[in-house]
């Protein structure tokens, strides 16, 4: 997978003829987030609602906490609010692709893994994003706080996780047999193909990431790593296995490229959104794929040792 992410981005910048048609990378993102949904939702059906809720409490947290540091950060480098918040956004919310990294590591790693993660996941966008539009408000009257919770609430990723989660969670692992081999089987080619794409359009935010190439590279490592850590420790707080904190604070530190774009092009029209974005998909994104998840990993064995 990370291989396939770099020979989308080196294939960018020697501008080869890689980028697949768009209507196959939409198609892609709606495949993985709808497996995604049903692979947890399946999960879920044969564990006690009961204990996902201290789980649920501590994503909540996170989701509050991480675009706060994240807004912090931004103006100890001299953006300003608007900008700021832009940020605090997207290194609040989460991305399901890396989420999707981590599980299959994570499986791979510790073999079991918490049934509850996607629902973390689906649950982890909306109050990182609603709290750093909220920041925003202080120094913003005109924050449109109700049509980007609307974009939230009703996108394509929320909509697909949520329905995969309810479609899993009601047919169970026996009703889920007649299209396993779709979404089970052939899961790992989609997610290469998929970051096979992802390298490219990493690719062509170079020029953003030259401008404030400094910031960027700092701010896309040390705040995910920060946001990584405390996600370890709250995950370890509240019970979570090796898995589900290798898996939970690969979350925390991840970076959103989907849903918070959206949500502050709707709500923040004047930030400059390629800056946060640059930073998410050409920094943070290829940093956690390499690096911060077997790191992460490490961090959860030892907690739990």
């Amino acid at each position: 997978m990370v291989l396939a992410y770099a020979l989308g981005f080196f294939g960018g910048l020697a501008k080869t003829e890689l980028k697949p048609p768009k209507e196959l990378t939409e198609a892609l993102s709606m495949y993985l987030l709808l497996a995604i949904g049903l692979k947890g939702g399946v999960a879920l059906s044969s564990i006690p609602l009961a204990s996902v809720a201290w789980p649920l409490l501590a994503t909540l947290v996170v989701g509050l906490l991480t675009p706060v540091i994240g807004f912090g950060a931004a103006r100890l480098g001299k953006l300003d609010t608007v900008n700021a918040s832009a940020f605090a956004a997207h290194y609040g919310s989460v991305s399901a692709v890396t989420f999707v990294a981590a599980s299959s590591f994570a499986e791979k790693q510790f073999a079991a893994l918490p049934g509850y993660m996607p629902t973390l996941l689906a649950v982890l966008e909306i109050p990182a994003i609603a709290m750093a539009l909220l920041i925003a408000t202080r120094a913003k009257t005109d924050v449109k706080m109700g049509p980007a919770l609307r974009e939230i609430l009703s996108g394509k990723s929320t909509a697909l996780l949520v329905g995969g989660l309810l479609i899993g969670w009601l047919v169970g692992a026996k009703g889920i047999e007649p299209v396993k081999p779709v979404f089970y089987d052939l899961f790992p080619g989609a997610l290469m193909l998929f970051l096979l794409d992802l390298g490219l359009v990493a690719s062509e935010q170079i020029d953003e990431l030259r401008r404030k190439a400094v910031f960027i590279l700092a701010y896309g490592i040390v705040v995910p790593l920060i946001n990584g850590c405390i996600g370890a420790v709250i995950g370890h707080s509240v019970g979570m296995s090796a898995a589900g904190i290798t898996i939970f604070s690969v979350m925390a530190a991840s970076a959103s490229y989907i849903a918070a774009p959206a949500a502050v092009r709707a709500a923040l029209p004047e930030a400059n959104a390629s800056l946060p974005l640059a930073g998410s998909l050409a920094v943070t994104f290829p940093f956690n794929l390499a690096i911060g998840i077997p790191m992460f990993a490490e961090i959860a064995t030892r907690l739990t040792r």
